[in-house]
């Protein structure tokens, strides 16, 4: 498994399929949710309005449409409410779930936002710490030549990215 972290615009990137940090209705919202159904066109929305949501914690796939990405996989990640809310087990179970469907679609590179960071609320430092360490975690389910990128909106999300990733490849 190969990580990387970018600044960069994810409906952009040249990957199998892009990480949406989606509501619970999966028919689009603000922020990296609106940009992708945005990117994607109206038939990621028409295949969105047939999964019935999802609950918080879990993903669901589909196609990409008109992004670069052949798959977009729609994750719930949970609202910051403190910590004690079962908050980082459910951030951790958005990206195990996705990776999990990744494996299962034969998925080679995958490309995450800093998902429940934006609206959300989730301390950015903390959200970095379990996305990586999640990732990490799900190694089993792929081959080697798996890609994960981490695709960060701003530069300082690029720098808390950076600094996690070399602290694994140390």
């Amino acid at each position: 498994m190969h990580f990387s972290a970018v600044q960069a615009d994810i409906t952009t990137l040249d990957v199998d399929a892009i990480v949406n940090a989606a509501n619970n209705s999966l028919l689009g919202g603000g922020g990296v949710d609106g940009a992708i159904h945005a990117a994607a066109g109206p038939g990621l929305l028409a295949e969105c309005k047939t999964l019935a949501g999802c609950a918080t914690g879990a993903a669901k796939i589909t196609g990409g449409y008109e992004l670069t990405a052949k798959h977009v996989i729609h994750t719930v990640g949970p609202v910051w409410m403190g910590g004690d809310n079962n908050e980082p087990e459910l951030l951790a179970s958005s990206y195990r779930r996705s990776l999990e469907l990744a494996a299962a679609t034969g998925l080679k590179s995958v490309a995450f936002p800093s998902i429940s960071t934006g609206v959300y609320l989730y301390p950015k430092q903390q959200a970095c710490e379990i996305a990586v360490n999640t990732v990490l975690s799900c190694q089993q389910l792929f081959p080697d030549d798996v890609q994960i990128v981490f695709c960060c909106f701003s530069q300082e999300d690029l720098s808390l990215y950076q600094k996690q990733l070399k602290t694994i490849q140390a």
